[in-house]
C-alpha cells in the first residue's frame, strides 16, 4: 500500500477532522482519498484563495517550486493552495532529473488524445480539494493542469461539475490547451467560458 503524501499548502488555516487516510485502485491506478476538514475560524478582507493545478506527472510540490519564479510581491498578495492529482505517474516524468519524486497525474489519456480514463474521478477530486479549501476564488492551472481548470469552468457553468462549490471566480491558465475529446470538448467549451481568465503562453520551469 502507497503511503498518501500531504497536501502542499502554505499556512494552512484549516482545523482537520482526526480520520484515516484511505487508498483505493480504479483502472489500476491509486487514487488518494482526501481527509476532510472543517473551518476553524471565518476569514473576512482576505487573499484570493487559488487552488492551484501541478502539470503532467508533476506534483504540488514541484508546482510551488515552479511558482516561486513569481514576483514575492505578487505572491504575498494571493493564498495558494497546491493539492497532489489524485493518481500516481504511470509512466516516466518529463521532469525527471530536475525535480525530485514523487510524481502525480490528474487523469490518463491515449496516445490519440482522445480518450480518457479516470476523468470524472479527477474531477470529483478537485471538488473534494476545493471543499477542503474552501472558499476557492478561482483556478490557476499549468500543462494538464491548465486544460482542466479552462475545462471546469464551462463544465461547472451547465452543471456538470463542481455542483457542491461556488462558481469559479477567475482562472489563470499556463501553457494550457483544449480537451481533444469531442463529447468532452463541446460539453466545457461550448457556450464560452463567462469568468475572466488570464493567459501564459510558453513554459514554467
Amino acid at each position: 500500500m502507497l503511503k498518501t503524501p500531504p497536501l502542499a499548502t502554505p499556512k494552512p488555516r484549516l482545523q482537520f477532522l482526526r480520520g484515516t487516510t484511505i487508498n483505493s485502485v480504479t483502472n489500476h491506478h491509486t487514487r488518494r482519498k482526501i481527509i476532510r476538514c472543517q473551518h476553524s475560524n471565518t476569514i473576512t478582507n482576505r487573499k484570493p484563495r487559488i487552488l492551484c493545478l501541478h502539470g503532467f506527472r508533476t506534483s504540488g510540490q514541484i508546482f510551488k517550486t515552479q511558482m516561486n519564479k513569481w514576483p514575492q510581491s505578487v505572491l504575498n498578495n494571493l493564498d495558494l493552495f497546491f493539492p497532489d492529482a489524485p493518481f500516481d505517474s504511470n509512466g516516466k516524468s518529463g521532469v525527471e532529473g530536475v525535480f525530485d519524486p514523487p510524481y502525480y497525474e490528474w487523469f490518463q489519456f491515449h496516445k490519440d488524445y482522445k480518450r480518457y480514463e479516470n476523468f470524472d474521478e479527477c474531477v470529483e477530486y478537485i471538488e473534494e480539494c476545493m471543499i477542503q479549501h474552501a472558499p476557492i476564488d478561482g483556478l490557476l492551472g499549468f500543462s494538464q493542469g491548465a486544460i482542466l481548470s479552462a475545462a471546469l469552468a464551462g463544465l461547472q457553468a451547465k452543471g456538470m461539475a463542481l455542483t457542491r462549490v461556488p462558481k469559479i471566480g477567475f482562472l489563470m491558465i499556463i501553457s494550457g490547451a483544449k480537451l481533444i475529446n469531442e463529447a468532452l470538448a463541446e460539453k466545457a467549451y461550448s457556450p464560452p467560458i463567462q469568468c475572466p481568465s488570464l493567459h501564459f503562453l510558453g513554459w514554467l520551469v
